[in-house]
């Protein structure tokens, strides 16, 4: 047996999972990748920048251009021997209103892979999502979504992400009830991610890209009326920190929140925006389209102690300040493009 460490990332030529790709290579040098990614909204190029950003050499691992769906994960868990697998791919387009099509991609699959790692014994870390709450009781007294609030989704992308909570939970429930230990399952509630690499997801990029970008661009940025709106932001380096905590000896197995467990108003965005750019810009506010607000999560917050507890895990960088660092690169590398490009 090869003493080289390997793990499989499915969704790995994403946002996320191109950051968590980089940072596994950071901390195990000599490690053997395996990118699971089907490219429908992915790209290789996520890995090579983030790769790029952390000064790391050249991805070396392996591309799996299929599906997770096509994967025969026991045997491959069999063969590789992974010390984790990280299952990041899924369709997250909240405005993908196409229930079969989320359900396909996203909770069907699911089964497989849970079922291969608990057998094989393999760490299993997967992404829920925030989503997974809806408007619970705590958007509208504006205090933290405790784990038990989730089940009651807004849109079906949530709901896809419930559903592979609600199959943990039956693992989990089966075992206990047979007096055997839990596997070594985490399941983890991303909130808003924001942060370097996510260009390439287009509208449904970060709020934190898409204002800093406008204001680059010499536009106003524009903001719900009147801005109040509050989300819990947290920085992608966070996320990927926890994610890879998730897979560590000695856990809780459970499901987690990942936020930052503090809100952050859109207006509080725009001003981090302008202490990183040195501006003083004012947002222009316009009215929520009606079809969007019985599906819009008009405030969400991580309960994170049991993230804490469970994960001994805790957030390295307080929203705001990690948007100005990502205010100033997103600055820097637009103008290092633009002289590239009129070289």
């Amino acid at each position: 047996m090869s003493d080289t460490p390997v793990y499989i990332v499915t969704g790995g030529a994403g946002f996320i999972g191109a950051n968590l790709v980089a940072t596994l290579l950071e901390r195990e040098p000599g490690a053997m990748i395996y990118v699971v990614d089907d490219f429908r909204t992915g790209s290789y190029a996520n890995i090579v920048e983030a790769l790029q950003r952390k000064a790391l050499p050249s991805f070396t691992g392996t591309i799996l251009s299929d599906s997770v769906s096509e994967l025969n994960w026991q045997p491959a868990l069999v063969g590789l021997q992974p010390k984790a697998v990280f299952h990041l791919a899924a369709i997250t387009d909240t405005l993908e209103f196409d229930e079969q099509k989320m359900f396909r991609a996203n909770t069907e699959p699911f089964t497989d892979i849970l079922e291969a790692c608990i057998e094989c014994d393999v760490p299993l870390v997967y992404a829920s999502s925030a989503a997974t709450y809806g408007s619970p009781p705590q958007a509208d007294t504006h205090t933290p979504f405790p784990l038990e609030a989730a089940g009651q989704p807004n849109n079906v992308y949530g709901f896809s992400k419930w559903l592979m909570d609600a199959e943990v939970f039956r693992f989990f429930k089966q075992r206990e009830s047979n007096g055997e230990p839990l596997p070594h399952v985490v399941g983890l509630r991303y909130f808003n991610v924001f942060g370097p690499g996510e260009a390439r997801k287009g509208k449904m990029a970060s709020m934190v890209y898409h204002l800093t970008n406008q204001v680059l661009d010499g536009k106003t940025p524009r903001l719900f009326k009147m801005g109040e709106h509050e989300r819990d932001q947290v920085y992608v380096e966070d996320v990927v920190a926890c994610t890879i905590a998730g897979a560590e000896p000695n856990i809780k197995p459970g499901v987690y929140n990942l936020g930052s467990g503090q809100t952050t108003s859109f207006n509080a965005i725009v001003n981090a925006i302008n202490t990183a750019l040195d501006l003083s810009v004012e947002p222009e506010y316009f009215d929520m389209p009606e079809e969007m607000i019985p599906t819009y999560q008009h405030y969400t917050c991580a309960d994170m102690s049991e993230t804490q507890s469970g994960l001994n895990w805790a957030p390295a960088w307080a929203p705001t300040d990690a948007m100005v660092e990502y205010a100033r690169l997103i600055a820097r590398e637009r103008k290092a493009s633009h002289i590239t490009h009129n070289a």
